[in-house]
């Protein structure tokens, strides 16, 4: 591996010095293997027992039947660790699992029509003891050619990365992505914008699916990196070499030159040849040979670490569930495609308004959600079995649509923020709850399973 540094360098003093182990006598560690430790951090073992729990499917109709395996396109009431230790009983195996968990803000959320939806208040070691738990029964369901991704804020995304190498481990770390999740704001009397959040990408395995996403390129994008034109359209120069040495074809000599100094031919002296022939090489004044690169019509541009384009709902036209946190379904649409394929199975065991849900059925995946939130289950039932609203829905106009005029149960205003029937929902969700949660809270459960 190029280094840059002479050998020389290597070898001087200071070099040499800069390693001596008695210069310090505290010697550091040679692992790479760390972790938190705090009380109360149980083990996997502890973790993987199995758990005792009922779950019944719930009709709309108001019956219910215990089940032994979760249905495909299932949406599951229940505390998560509950539900994933059932998936794992069943011996599902998913192939992409997107999570969006509570970012421990310290804050409580509603729903835009002003229903609690979750608390986010916790320690921080009680927070990261939580999510390992879960953490390591997401990667019991996770196939061997499946991938995770971990969507989470500023708060606790130095923690999380730490709790990811531990579980899924550092070789199989993909990518920090770094997300634009809304315009500019004004908390800037103190510190910098907060602007984006972050997704953590995890493979289980060096073999995982990839179908390599990619976005249209803009006109400007184009104009810049197409700068050339001839009979056979717009085309970029890129060398015919690259770099390190080779012995074989690629290493010899090509119309009287040979490849610059470190570097091979990117193809054999007869494939070159074929290329000039074809009018697919440009040789500069100097002599230089660059091969054409022509703009296609099917030229996409590789997603990069740093997502600009996937802002949650900012105008009144974008449909939305109306429930807080609800991320960009353009996102899950990308992030689903990329890592499954149709058929597969795609969790979501922080279900919220259904959005993973949402895309995996769009794409022809099966796929289950987890919440503990009755906002979240009406929300998530609602957008999959009937539609979505338009964000200006859920502004009020005046006093006078906070009264409960035509409201169901959970307080929505059925004549005032009815569903837009899209082309893309209507999809057949089973409704699956905790048997304790339905004991408890049967009335407000039937009702959701009505929906």
């Amino acid at each position: 591996m190029a280094t840059g540094i002479s050998k020389k360098e290597q070898l001087s003093v200071d070099s040499l010095t800069a390693v001596m182990p008695h210069r310090d006598p505290h010697p550091l560690p040679y692992t790479n293997f760390f972790e938190f430790t705090y009380p109360n951090k149980i083990s996997v073992a502890e973790i993987l027992e199995p758990l005792p729990s009922s779950f019944l499917k719930v009709m709309r109709n108001g019956e219910t039947k215990k089940i032994t395996t979760v249905d495909d396109n299932s949406i599951i009431l229940a505390d998560n660790y509950f539900g994933l230790h059932k998936l794992l009983e069943s011996g599902e195996k998913a192939t992409l699992i997107y999570l969006d968990p509570p970012y421990n803000t310290g804050m409580d959320f509603q729903t835009r029509d002003l229903k609690h939806a979750y608390n986010d208040q916790i320690s921080d070691t009680a927070y990261i003891e939580f999510m390992r738990r879960r953490l390591i029964l997401m990667r019991e369901i996770l196939s061997d050619d499946g991938s995770i991704y971990l969507h989470i804020g500023h708060q606790m995304v130095a923690q999380l990365k730490i709790v990811m190498d531990e579980v899924f481990g550092i070789k199989n770390f993909r990518n920090i992505i770094t997300r634009r999740k809304c315009s500019s704001k004004n908390f800037t009397k103190h510190q910098y914008a907060n602007i984006n959040d972050y997704v953590l990408f995890y493979s289980k395995t060096e073999n995982y699916k990839w179908n390599k996403p990619g976005q249209k390129p803009s006109d400007e994008w184009i104009s810049k990196e197409y700068t050339k034109v001839d009979a056979k359209g717009q085309y970029k120069l890129v060398p015919v070499h690259a770099p390190g040495t080779r012995h074989g074809q690629t290493g010899l000599e090509w119309r009287g030159m040979l490849p610059p100094p470190g570097k091979h031919w990117q193809y054999v002296p007869s494939k070159l040849d074929e290329l000039d022939a074809a009018g697919d090489i440009h040789w500069s004044k100097n002599g230089n040979p660059r091969r054409k690169v022509y703009l296609t019509d099917d030229k996409k541009r590789p997603y990069t670490d740093y997502w600009e384009d996937f802002r949650d709902a900012h105008h009144q036209s974008i449909v939305i569930s109306g429930y807080p946190t609800e991320k960009n379904y353009d996102m899950l649409k990308m992030i689903v495609g990329a890592s499954s394929d149709p058929g597969d199975l795609v969790l979501d065991p922080f279900n919220g308004s259904g959005t993973t849900m949402h895309a995996a059925c769009e794409l022809g995946r099966r796929c289950v959600g987890i919440d503990q939130s009755f906002a979240a289950i009406e929300a998530t039932l609602k957008r999959l079995r009937k539609g979505l609203s338009p964000m200006g829905d859920y502004v009020q106009k005046n006093n006078e649509s906070l009264e409960k005029k035509n409201q169901d149960l959970f307080g929505f205003d059925k004549e005032n923020l009815g569903v837009v029937h899209t082309s893309n929902t209507g999809y057949e969700i089973s409704f699956i709850a905790d048997a304790e949660l339905l004991q408890a809270f049967k009335e407000e459960i039937l009702e959701l399973a009505a929906i």
